[in-house]
Order: structure tokens, then C-alpha cells, then sequence
């Protein structure tokens, strides 16, 4: 089968980056299912794994965590699907990736597809739907009121792939005023068109932006980028006993500023359910499942901006090269191979 991956990990403009291949077909057993891939999307997390992480010796590494497609073979363990069902996920980030003709996954991650938007538009979601999701409601738990702050949540890179469902998902679904940042008058638009209430622009600081608002200090703030330059602005503008989450790696994360206020500190990882096999790793397919009816009954749209044409290493080099630069905008997708 068709994928596409890499035998040497490092930098996006080397020959061989990414290459063509023709490698086995798999075959499902226990919990997964065996999806033939229709569309895929890209992710930051494609970029760091292929620069930092090398290829095993006797195998090259296949990228890629978002898919959507039809079920072809179920395993042993399996009693979600059948055969010919439409799906999405995003996979687990220890295991082969979905750019590739035929992918296994397990099946308590995955979700029935939404069936009122385009394949394409679909791959766009479920890595960023599913961080999205988990960071709002399991990590800051923003339905659970901060005493004395305002009923509002800053999220910082509200422009990228994560900010983009983010915001969607707070208007669907929470009373919450969002706040979200963004520096181009393009980016700007996105954010605003997407629901986010306010928009303030993260290339100057972010306090005085905030105070002008007059709504008081937010209960909570959603860190996506550049955490680390963030820490003692939202220091600053958190209310007290807020809480802070962040998704992103920084080399280097000093959280003493944020002391005096008792702040809370949420890092998530859209892969640890399925990393860790925890007790709840099915939430993950209920998860996608509830997003996928909120998409057909109109309540949240894709965040496809750019589609790339086909699944192969050229046109994935164009991708991961735009991701790399810092100024995508939503999601990068591609469709068949």
C-alpha cells in the first residue's frame, strides 16, 4: 500500500524529508479496526515528531494523527463499527500514522463520522477537536465558576488549528465570554467569524488590552503557543484561583508568578488516553461522536483553510514547511492517494 514517512528524522528543507513508500498492508486483530484512508490533515505534532524523533532501524516512520475513512476489517475485541462504516479519529501518537493508504486504530478512540460536511472537511478535526474538548471541560472544568472572576476565557493562538475549534466548541456548548488573540487583521477576522466575543491582538501586552474590556479579570486562559513568554502577562490579568491551561512544549516553564494568585496549572495531551490504555480511554470516541452531531446540526463548522491535493510527500513537505513557518491559518488538509 501507498504511505508516506521518513527513514532519517530532521529539517523540513533536506532531501528525503519525507518520501513515497510502498509498504505491507495490516491486518486487524483485538480492539482495532483496519480504516481505508479517504482524507488526513496536519498537525504541529507531525512537524516535532519528524524533526526530533528518529525512524527505527528497520522500519521508516509514518506521520500523521487525523483521518477520516471506511472501515474494511474489524478485530476480534471490536463492537462499535462494522464494515463500510464512515469514521474519524486521531489516532495515538506511539503508534504508525494515518498517512498511509490503510491505517489501524483502536477502536474505542474513533467516532462516526459527520455525515453533513465533506470527507476533506472532516480530517480537519478530531486532533484539535479532541484537545479542544478535553482541556475546556476535564482539564479547566469551566463550568465550574471561579468565586469573584469574570465568566470568561482568553485563548491565546486563537487563529490555529486548536483555537479555531476551541472557540467553537465554548460557544456551543458554555455561556462563557471568549477572548481570543490574534495579530493579523486576517487571523483577526477568522477568530471574530468563528464567535470569539473579543479579539485582542497578542503582539502587544495582553493586561491593558484585557482591562479595557471592562468585563474583570477571566476565570481562565488557554495557552496553545509561546506559553512560556505568556506566563507573567496572564499572571497578571488571571483573576485569583484562576485556572491556566497549555498544550503546547516549552524548553523551559517557570510557574512562580503565577503563586500569589493560586493559580492552577492544566497541561494536556490529546494522546494520553490512549498512550496510558486508561480506564476511560472510550471518551474519546464519545467525544467525537458528540462534536460530529454539533457539525450536522450546524453548531460548529470545519476549520479547513488550505486543501493540498493528494497524500504524498510533496505536497506533505508544502504542509509541514506552512505549519513550521507560524502562519497557518486553521487546518491543512489532503485527500486521497
Amino acid at each position: 500500500m501507498k504511505a508516506v514517512g521518513y527513514t532519517k528524522n530532521g529539517a523540513i528543507d533536506r532531501a528525503g524529508a519525507l518520501i513515497d513508500l510502498d509498504i505491507d498492508k495490516p491486518t486487524a486483530d483485538g480492539h482495532d479496526i483496519l480504516v481505508k484512508v479517504e482524507a488526513v490533515s496536519v498537525n504541529p505534532v507531525d512537524t516535532k515528531i519528524r524533526t526530533n524523533r528518529p525512524a527505527e532501524s528497520d522500519a521508516p516512520a509514518i506521520l500523521g494523527w487525523d483521518a477520516v475513512g471506511e472501515v474494511v476489517e474489524s478485530g476480534d475485541k471490536t463492537s462499535r463499527f462494522k464494515v463500510g462504516d464512515k469514521v474519524w479519529y486521531a489516532g495515538s501518537i506511539n503508534r504508525s500514522g494515518t498517512n498511509a493508504e490503510f491505517h489501524l486504530v483502536d477502536e474505542r478512540i474513533v467516532g462516526h463520522a459527520p455525515k453533513s460536511i465533506p470527507t476533506a472537511s472532516a480530517a480537519a478535526l478530531p486532533l484539535t477537536t479532541l484537545t479542544a474538548q478535553e482541556m475546556i471541560f476535564d482539564r479547566l472544568r469551566v463550568t465550574d465558576p471561579v468565586p469573584g472572576a469574570a465568566n470568561a476565557i482568553v485563548i491565546i493562538g486563537g487563529a490555529g488549528g486548536v483555537g479555531s475549534i476551541a472557540i467553537q466548541l465554548l460557544r456551543a456548548q458554555t455561556d462563557l465570554t471568549i477572548i481570543a488573540t490574534a495579530s493579523r487583521p486576517e487571523t483577526q477576522d477568522w477568530v471574530k467569524d468563528l464567535g470569539a466575543h473579543h479579539v485582542v491582538d497578542h503582539s502587544r501586552p495582553l493586561p491593558e488590552q484585557i482591562a479595557a474590556l471592562g468585563i474583570g479579570a477571566p476565570a481562565f486562559v488557554f495557552s496553545t503557543n509561546y506559553s512560556d513568554t505568556y506566563v507573567p502577562q496572564i499572571a497578571e490579568f488571571i483573576a485569583p484561583q484562576g485556572r491556566f491551561g497549555l498544550i503546547d512544549d516549552p524548553a523551559d516553564l517557570s510557574i512562580m508568578p503565577f503563586k500569589a494568585k493560586a493559580v492552577s496549572i492544566h497541561w494536556e495531551l490529546m494522546f494520553t488516553r490512549s498512550l496510558f490504555t486508561t480506564p476511560d480511554i472510550s471518551r474519546q470516541g464519545e467525544i467525537l461522536d458528540e462534536v460530529a452531531g454539533l457539525i450536522d446540526s450546524g453548531k460548529i463548522r470545519s476549520t479547513a483553510t488550505e486543501t493540498y491535493g493528494a497524500i504524498n510527500a510533496e505536497n506533505l513537505k508544502r504542509a509541514h514547511a506552512l505549519i513550521e513557518s507560524g502562519k497557518a491559518k486553521g487546518k491543512i488538509v489532503l485527500e486521497g492517494f
